[in-house]
């Protein structure tokens, strides 16, 4: 993929590697290159296809698209000692724009989430009018009762503090307290506080889709980029 040029120093801090001072500390130590040539000054017109550092080329300069197994106990802030981007390049905190989560799966709940800088497609993945499915995996305190399915489809199911209904969800029986739900919103808390409201406690929570995304064999904290295909998929 072909690449307009751009300054060095605009490039490597916008990718987060660096601020657009240190650039010059960098080109004195001599760990930048472009096509094998040191590079020496800061503004310099690069390809950014060409540039390493310490002989490894450089991230993707276009938007990142990441899906990642968010593993239980982390959260999807920036600024907590818990957070979901300890398990990504430290750089990729300092990008322009920034890479966020598209959406958010609290402490308590593992699975597929996806990240992003691309502004346009998190909008995309996370607004209401495009109604994409998310599909989880539930785990109960009490068992079910035999009337939560016909609850959850009927689209009248009013949580504690709101004043519209929640949108229809699909609930399919696993066991006596298991059960997998799809719901055609991202609300707060809505799968607990849905449970909540049909006087039960949700004890586990497992995102296993969003939308066409799954996890696969990605093991809990690990990571991997989309390609061009998966992000342009279709709900």
């Amino acid at each position: 993929m072909a690449h307009s040029s751009e300054r060095l120093d605009h490039l490597l801090s916008r990718l987060g590697y660096c601020s657009r001072s240190e650039v010059r500390d960098l080109l004195r130590e001599g760990r930048v290159s472009a096509d094998g040539m040191p590079l020496r000054k800061a503004a310099t017109k690069v390809d950014p296809a060409s540039v390493q550092i310490d002989e490894e080329a450089l991230d993707h300069p276009y938007p990142l698209y990441v899906l990642y197994h968010k593993p239980l106990g982390k959260v999807c802030a920036h600024d907590d000692p818990r957070a979901i981007y300890q398990d990504f390049p430290p750089r990729w905190r300092y990008r322009r724009p920034s890479f966020s989560s598209v959406g958010r799966l609290d402490r308590e709940t593992s699975g597929v989430l996806l990240l992003t800088d691309d502004g346009d497609w998190l909008h995309r993945w996370t607004s209401p009018r495009y109604d994409i499915p998310r599909r989880y995996r539930v785990t109960l305190q009490n068992p079910l009762q035999g009337h939560e399915a016909d609850i959850l489809a009927s689209g009248t199911l009013l949580l504690e503090g709101e004043q519209n209904p929640c949108k229809a969800a699909e609930m399919i029986p696993l066991g006596m307290t298991e059960l997998q739900l799809t719901l055609h919103e991202g609300r707060y808390h809505e799968v607990r506080r849905m449970f909540a409201a049909l006087d039960n406690l949700v004890l586990s929570l497992h995102r296993e889709a969003f939308g066409p995304f799954t996890l696969d064999d990605l093991a809990p904290g690990q990571w991997r980029e989309l390609s061009e295909i998966e992000r342009q998929r279709e709900s």
